[in-house]
């Protein structure tokens, strides 16, 4: 092995990202390797379409701003967001509400829309700003979730009990509401798009991810595209270096240790101490088909699958055929029998006059999609009726289907080749999974360990703590993280040194 990293990250969702920032800044040896992760914007034309939905949803969770400080980015990263008013819109068969972050114009709101409620909603708000409040303490800890070792499992501890609602296992976040009420959905879709699982919620996570959607709603002017980039900025300005195009062929290991990873197109491993990795368990041991677990070791691994995924649309349309007062994020609820529930992204179009509308969908992963791109279509007009009139392209990444083009006012088939070259696949592409562990841990919020059964190797994606999304992933970066740092002594003591009084205040 000719040439040697102290870590290499695998991915680039939130979570692998944060934990090669947080390393890099610790003087750790970083590599970032893309592995097959695609970027989140593909073009026809001029007009600029999505891969993926993004809603940043980590700004108001302690875990980010616990890695905005220690990268020394806390200012930096504020002058980049801007806080969106309203923070989202729920559309029913019945109703349209608007949550603004102005509170005397959020209980305007519901007096307007739901005047029958409104005591029953100021005791759920009033309750959810206390269990929050706990829960920003509890996260704030630097602790590991989901803990591990002896001692991580005693300080981790401490943490949960500082959230006696963690422990809820009865759904009494709704109770006080009738059963069919639909402000019900109000709490239900934004969470249910936001989290990771695909089971039930357990109580705090749907508390704490309509926390999340309520609390202050922000976004970046570029993107998930700006968020990625953000963190790379911070894995190359601390020396780190970055491969996003490259893939990770296999794990070589010895002794059920990691020893160093496999590089497509390299002839020679790359050797490393650490291994960081975005996916599941056994995604990563399937690059070290020669590993020999144990028989306890293969039993105490959670069962993982996936239990649906996000079927993503882009449809971009001239301005006049979306309503100027409509958000960025809106929830659809369904206005007919058979159609899907709808998360739409109001985005700028890359085109003078247009608007890119990202819509997201959940559907089971043996569902037949080959009609999926129409529902979603009929849902999002039944709630924008004159956007027929508008359309100038739609298309969907997952469906392997020819994108649509309606510029001359009728509809043209565009055959996937011709958008190969614009960063579109020939095929269809797999959808982004929502997942289903089994046994789960901390009282249904987490899935997987953050070590994996490598020696090693770690994971910090979406199935560790899968139940909280976002914020979920930035937890499992920074116990990936400690772990890691822990190893060398010298380091671990320069990170306690960086956290001065003056960053933290």
């Amino acid at each position: 092995m000719s040439k040697h990293y102290d870590v290499v990250v695998l991915g680039t969702s939130v979570g692998a990202l944060a934990s090669a920032a947080l390393l890099a800044r610790r003087s750790w040896r970083v590599l970032v390797v893309g592995h097959g992760a695609r970027p989140a914007r593909y073009r026809f034309g001029e007009h600029a379409l999505a891969r993926r939905t993004f809603s940043f949803l980590g700004m108001s969770s302690p875990a980010f701003g616990r890695v905005l400080v220690e990268l020394a980015q806390s200012q930096t990263f504020r002058r980049r967001v801007r806080a969106l008013d309203p923070m989202l819109a729920v559309l029913g068969p019945t109703f349209r509400l608007e949550l603004p972050p102005d509170q005397a114009l959020f209980f305007r709101e519901i007096d307007r829309e739901f005047p029958e409620v409104r005591r029953v909603v100021d005791t759920l708000y009033n309750e959810l700003s206390r269990t929050n409040g706990a829960a920003d303490a509890a996260f704030e800890r630097d602790v590991v979730w989901p803990p591990g070792s002896f001692w991580e499992r005693r300080e981790t501890k401490k943490a949960r009990e500082l959230v006696p609602a963690m422990a809820d296992e009865e759904p009494t976040l709704l109770a006080e509401f009738p059963r069919e009420h639909p402000y019900r959905d109000v709490i239900r879709a934004p969470a249910a798009f936001a989290t990771d699982l695909a089971g039930p919620l357990p109580p705090f996570a749907l508390a704490r991810l309509h926390g999340a959607w309520t609390r202050g709603v922000f976004s970046l002017q570029g993107g998930e595209d700006e968020l990625v980039e953000f963190f790379l900025e911070r894995v190359r300005a601390h020396g780190g270096d970055v491969r996003l195009s490259d893939r990770v062929l296999s794990l070589v290991h010895r002794s059920g240790r990691v020893r160093g990873v496999e590089i497509d197109g390299e002839t020679e491993p790359l050797g490393v101490g650490f291994v960081v990795a975005d996916g599941p368990a056994q995604a990563l041991l399937e690059l070290a088909p020669n590993l020999q677990l144990s028989r306890r070791v293969v039993e105490r691994m959670p069962e993982v699958s996936v239990g649906d995924g996000r079927f993503v649309t882009s449809i971009v349309v001239r301005e006049g055929g979306v309503p100027a007062p409509l958000p960025v994020h809106a929830f659809l609820l369904p206005r007919a029998p058979g159609l899907p529930e709808v998360y739409l992204e109001r985005l700028p179009g890359a085109a003078p006059g247009t608007t890119l509308l990202v819509t997201e969908t959940l559907v089971a992963p043996t569902a037949d999609v080959t009609r999926m791109r129409e529902d979603v279509l009929t849902s999002v007009e039944a709630h924008l009726p004159f956007l027929d009139r508008c359309v100038i392209c739609v298309d969907s990444p997952h469906d392997g289907r020819p994108l649509w083009s309606f510029e001359g006012g009728r509809r043209r088939d565009v055959d996937r080749a011709t958008l190969r070259s614009q960063g579109a696949s020939l095929d269809a592409e797999p959808m982004v999974p929502r997942w289903l562990v089994t046994p789960s841990d901390c009282h249904g919020l987490a899935g997987e360990p953050v070590r994996a059964p490598l020696d090693g190797a770690f994971l910090a994606g979406p199935t560790v703590m899968p139940a909280l999304g976002q914020e979920g992933q930035l937890l499992a970066a920074w116990g990936a993280a400690r772990i890691i740092t822990r190893t060398d002594s010298a380091k671990e003591k320069m990170r306690r040194d960086m956290w001065s009084k003056v960053e933290l205040a």
